[in-house]
C-alpha cells in the first residue's frame, strides 16, 4: 500500500455516480432476489427492465455455459456465427433488415444517430444532420445521447454539448411541423417514455409523425431500449402503433443481464454503414450473441409478449381497484409490464419503505413509482406486490 494511502472501505474505491441503497444483492432466481443478510425481495425492477426472463433463466444459462467452454472473443474482422444467427432472429421477427451489435443502449442509440446522419449526408447527399427529440425522453449517457435526452438534469456540467439536436414537446404536432427543416435528418423517440414518467406516445401523433417523415425524407428512429423484447406486450413497442421505424434500438432485455445492445435498420440504410464507418471491439461477441439467441428463442418461442400483455393488464386492473379513491394516487398507466403509479408528492421514501417490506420498485421521475416485473411473473407475485403497494399508499392518503 502506498504511504500516501490509508485503508478504506471497498465501496470507497468506486466513483460516487450512483445513489446506492444499503443493500448488497447476492443471489437471484425467477422473480426473487436475496441480499447478503439472507433477506428475500420480490423484484419488480428487473434490473431496470433487463432481466425480462427473471433471474438466472435456465435456457440462457445453459447457452452461456456452453459458449464459455468453446470461445469467448474474436475480432469482428472474422465471421461470428452466433452473431449472424442472433441478427437473423431479430430481423425475422421485426420490420428491420440489418443489425449492428454493440454493448449497451447508449451505444445502440449512438450508432442510430451516426447512421442517420451518414445516410443523409453520404447516400442522399443532402447535408442533413439535425435530430429532433422530445422533452422528458431518455436516450443514454454518452455526450450525443445525453444531448438527445430531453431532461436537463443529465446534461448539467457537460457543456459544450454537441450541436445538431432540437428538443420539442411530445404529442404536439404543430411544434413538430414547425421544427422540421431542410437540416432535419431524423426524428428520435420512445413509444413509451419510461424514465420520463411512463407516458405512451399518442397513436394519432406517431402516425402523423411517420407521415411527415415520409413526406420530407426524414428517418424515424425508435428507441426500444426499455420497451423492447416483450416488455410492453409486443416483441417491440412500435408494433402497438401501426408504424414501422427506419431504425430502432435494443439493449436491456436483449441479453437477460449480459451486456449487449443492437441497432436495427431498414434495408435502404445498409449503404450508410460501409466497412470501416463504425465498429465495436466487444460488440456481438460469441458469448453475448449466444445469450441473445437463447433469450429471443425463449421469448418468441414461448409467446411471452402475449403473456406480458395479459399480466400487465391484470397488474393495472388490480392497482386501480386497490388504489381507487386514494387522493394521493393521481394515475395508474402503462403498457404491458411497464407500469407507472403517479403520486401527488415525491415517492423516494416509498421506495425505501417498499424495500423494508420485501418489494423492489423504482421511480420514473420524482412522483412516479415504476413497476417492471419480469415477463414470467405469476399472478400470485403480482397480488403480493399490489398488496404491499396498496398498504404503503394507503398510509399516504390525505386526511
Amino acid at each position: 500500500m502506498s504511504e500516501t494511502k490509508t485503508a478504506v472501505d471497498a465501496g470507497q474505491s468506486l466513483l460516487p455516480t450512483y445513489a446506492r441503497y444499503p443493500i448488497a444483492l447476492v443471489k437471484g432466481e425467477g422473480s426473487w432476489l436475496w441480499d447478503d443478510q439472507g433477506n428475500r425481495y420480490l423484484d419488480f425492477m428487473s434490473g431496470i427492465a433487463v432481466t425480462n426472463l427473471g433471474h438466472a433463466p435456465k435456457r440462457v444459462k445453459e447457452a452461456l455455459v456452453k459458449q464459455l467452454d468453446e470461445l469467448w472473443h474474436v475480432s469482428n474482422l472474422f465471421r461470428i456465427p452466433n452473431q449472424e444467427e442472433a441478427a437473423k432472429l431479430i430481423t425475422d421477427n421485426s420490420c428491420g433488415d440489418a443489425v449492428f451489435f454493440g454493448n449497451s443502449g447508449a451505444e445502440a442509440n449512438e450508432a442510430a444517430i451516426k447512421l442517420a446522419r451518414r445516410y443523409q449526408q453520404l447516400v442522399q447527399k443532402n447535408g442533413r444532420y439535425e435530430i429532433i427529440t422530445f422533452e422528458q425522453s431518455f436516450h443514454g449517457r454518452t455526450l450525443a445521447t445525453l444531448t438527445a435526452t430531453g431532461q436537463a438534469k443529465v446534461k448539467e456540467g457537460f457543456a459544450p454539448l454537441p450541436e445538431g439536436f432540437v428538443t420539442i414537446p411530445l404529442n404536439d404536432l404543430a411544434a413538430l411541423e414547425a421544427t422540421i427543416s431542410d437540416k432535419t435528418a431524423a426524428i428520435m423517440l420512445e413509444m413509451v417514455q419510461a424514465e420520463g414518467g411512463i407516458y405512451p406516445v399518442d397513436m394519432d401523433y406517431i402516425q402523423a409523425a411517420k407521415a411527415l417523415c415520409e413526406k420530407h425524407g426524414i428517418l424515424l428512429i425508435v428507441d426500444e431500449i426499455q420497451t423492447g423484447i416483450g416488455r410492453t406486450g409486443k416483441l417491440f413497442a412500435y408494433e402497438h402503433f401501426g408504424i414501422e421505424p427506419d431504425i430502432f434500438t435494443l439493449a436491456k432485455g436483449l441479453g437477460s443481464g449480459f451486456p449487449v445492445g443492437a441497432m436495427v435498420a431498414k434495408e435502404k440504410l445498409r449503404e450508410g454503414f460501409t466497412a470501416g464507418s463504425h465498429g465495436s471491439t466487444f460488440g456481438g461477441t460469441p458469448i453475448a450473441t449466444a445469450v441473445v439467441k437463447a433469450t429471443l428463442e425463449t421469448i418468441v418461442g414461448d409467446s411471452l409478449p402475449a403473456r406480458a400483455a395479459e399480466q400487465g393488464e391484470y397488474l393495472m386492473t388490480q392497482l386501480r381497484e386497490k388504489l381507487q379513491g386514494n387522493a394521493f394516487v393521481r394515475d395508474v398507466r402503462g403498457l404491458g409490464l411497464l407500469v407507472g403509479i403517479e403520486c401527488a408528492e415525491p415517492i423516494a421514501s416509498i421506495l425505501v419503505e417498499a424495500q423494508q417490506k420485501g418489494l423492489l420498485v423504482i421511480s420514473a421521475g420524482p412522483n412516479v413509482i415504476r413497476l417492471l416485473p419480469n415477463l414470467l411473473v405469476t399472478t400470485e407475485e403480482i397480488d403480493s406486490a399490489v398488496a404491499i403497494l396498496a398498504e404503503l399508499l394507503e398510509s399516504k392518503r390525505p386526511n
